[in-house]
């Protein structure tokens, strides 16, 4: 059992927001394979204060995905403070201020990793969210906007003042994107001088990298994104045979579906593409199943799939 804060964990792994990806579905998924703690999608603050309709649709999870942290956001201290309440109804584990989205339309909007430039706007944020509410609030970083601004104690500094409970690394700038080598040195720096637990986050594609991390930096737990798409099992680090992927996707399909109706069999086409990726024939395969919107037929593509 791993303690971060308040929070316990089952395991040292935790799934990392991905727009589009890291549903209830995909988050019940990751818990049964060992992940961790959860985190949502980041959703708007503004949606939340307005209960936009497709936002509230968001907030909705289960308790088979906790320990589960719902991430917001904004820039705006007050509104963040009031989404922060109506999240906290709904009980969550955690609250996370997302500081990292590198999202042309999110950094536009002044949210995001455009807030890496403001420090002192962080910490008024994380002190209105805090004061707020009585669960832990966390936040997601990356280590600057770029690499002339690599501000990274600043921005941890401001949200230990702010009172964080923990704090997520991406060891990117904003400028990286998703390119190039996550910075395993800076997220080693601030786990050797942060006053709070840290998780580690970037090119983590697989059980025994993420151990690498974790001995290298020290960091207490470690995040990981698009290396669990396709791959719940990097959780537990077992390697699944491909009857078992086969049966994995079927659950995965059938609980899309139960979530989101026919639209869901489109919706778990991205998902399928990563699962598939290593058979023979993946190309073919990948095709076929796009092109159907039936979910026998996807059973039958998926029942005739040699070794």
């Amino acid at each position: 059992m791993i303690k971060l804060g308040k929070i316990e964990l089952a395991g040292p792994m935790v799934l990392a927001p991905i727009a589009g990806y890291t549903d209830g579905p995909f988050r019940k998924i990751c818990i049964k394979h060992g992940c961790g703690l959860t985190v949502t999608e980041l959703i708007s603050a503004d949606g939340i204060v307005r209960k936009n309709s497709k936002t509230m649709d968001m907030l909705k999870f289960s308790n088979e995905e906790r320990p589960l942290a719902i991430q917001i956001f904004g820039n705006d201290p007050e509104t963040m403070a009031e989404a922060a309440k109506i999240v906290e109804s709904l009980k969550p584990d955690a609250i996370d201020i997302n500081l990292g989205c590198p999202a042309r339309k999110v950094c536009g909007s002044g949210s995001g990793a455009s807030l890496l430039k403001n420090p002192s706007l962080i910490r008024t944020i994380t002190e209105s969210v805090k004061s707020s509410v009585s669960i832990p609030v966390t936040a997601k970083i990356r280590i600057g906007w770029d690499h002339e601004s690599l501000n990274y104690m600043d921005v941890v500094s401001a949200l230990e003042d702010g009172g964080i409970s923990f704090i997520a690394v991406h060891g990117r700038t904003r400028a990286q994107m998703y390119t190039g080598l996550a910075d395993w040195e800076i997220i080693k720096e601030i786990c050797s001088k942060a006053s709070v637990p840290v998780i580690g986050n970037g090119d983590i594609d697989s059980y025994k990298k993420a151990a690498e991390m974790m001995e290298y930096s020290g960091c207490r737990a470690v995040m990981i994104g698009r290396g669990a798409i396709g791959n719940p099992w990097i959780f537990s680090g077992r390697n699944p045979d491909k009857n078992e992927i086969i049966e994995q996707i079927k659950e995965h399909l059938n609980m899309m579906i139960d979530e989101y109706g026919e639209y869901g069999i489109k919706l778990m086409r991205k998902h399928t593409a990563k699962y598939i990726h290593g058979f023979r024939n993946a190309a073919n395969l990948r095709k076929r199943i796009m092109e159907t919107a039936d979910r026998d037929e996807i059973y039958g593509i998926l029942d005739l799939i040699e070794e």
